[in-house]
């Protein structure tokens, strides 16, 4: 099945420090009328950036149990990525679940020395690609952004997903370099960051975006929501 447009909705979710239920409750509230082929939710979308992993990392799947039952309610995918503990390591793992519950996840493969979490996290070694409605999505999380090799578009994807804690004072680098991604690879770029402010006094400003491979943003916005058309049959033109 192909889907010629498909919708997209993030959230620039205002993450509750450490409070993986809180976080949940508040997704469902933010999601609950829309409807969309795919949703999205930012980097450590349930505990925010936080760098104790041993205090916060699922070992038993807390948030993957939990986009797969939001998945199968709303019958549509979710995608954000958690702290995860497996086999006494830890990855910050971007979850992208199906309606009917399979799953594929990308750990992420830059980690983000400057915060520490290169100490603390284990990179990932694989580009993952997902294909759903005949749709190539291409997973990256936040610092990947900076890293325009890792994300050279080798013809085999037609999206790139970044979500992200990209705090305000380098916000420029973000929208800069998300909007790089678009142009020259050709493909679509839906970057999702988080707002406000995390345990750490860390601010962050609203600039999620869906970018073209013009360059332009052709995402809508009301409130923390993002919306997106993915227009496969513009992209092959």
């Amino acid at each position: 099945e192909t889907l010629y447009t498909m919708k997209i909705i993030g959230l620039s979710q205002n993450i509750i420090w450490k409070e993986k239920q809180q976080n949940f409750l508040l997704i469902e509230e933010k999601f609950k009328d829309l409807e969309a082929d795919l949703f999205l939710v930012p980097e450590m979308f349930s505990t925010g950036f936080y760098m104790k992993a041993d205090e916060v990392a699922d070992e038993n799947e807390i948030a993957l149990s939990w986009m797969k039952s939001f998945a199968k309610l709303k019958n549509s995918a979710i995608g954000g990525s958690v702290s995860v503990k497996e086999n006494g390591k830890f990855y910050n793992r971007f979850y992208f679940v199906k309606p009917d519950g399979t799953y594929h996840y990308y750990d992420k493969k830059h980690l983000f020395s400057y915060a520490g979490e290169d100490k603390i996290y284990t990179a990932g070694k694989e580009r993952v690609i997902v294909e759903y409605l005949g749709i190539r999505f291409f997973l990256q999380i936040c610092y990947d952004a900076r890293f325009p090799v890792f994300a050279r578009n080798r013809k085999d994807y037609d999206v790139l997903l970044n979500v992200a804690n990209w705090p305000e004072s380098r916000v420029l680098a973000w929208e800069t370099l998300t909007r790089a991604r678009a142009i020259e690879n050709q493909a679509y770029v839906f970057a999702l960051n988080r707002i406000g402010e995390d345990g750490n006094g860390l601010k962050y400003h609203e600039s999620s975006h869906c970018y073209f491979p013009d360059g332009e943003d052709v995402s809508t916005k009301k409130e923390d929501l993002i919306f997106a058309e993915i227009d496969i049959e513009k992209l092959k033109k």
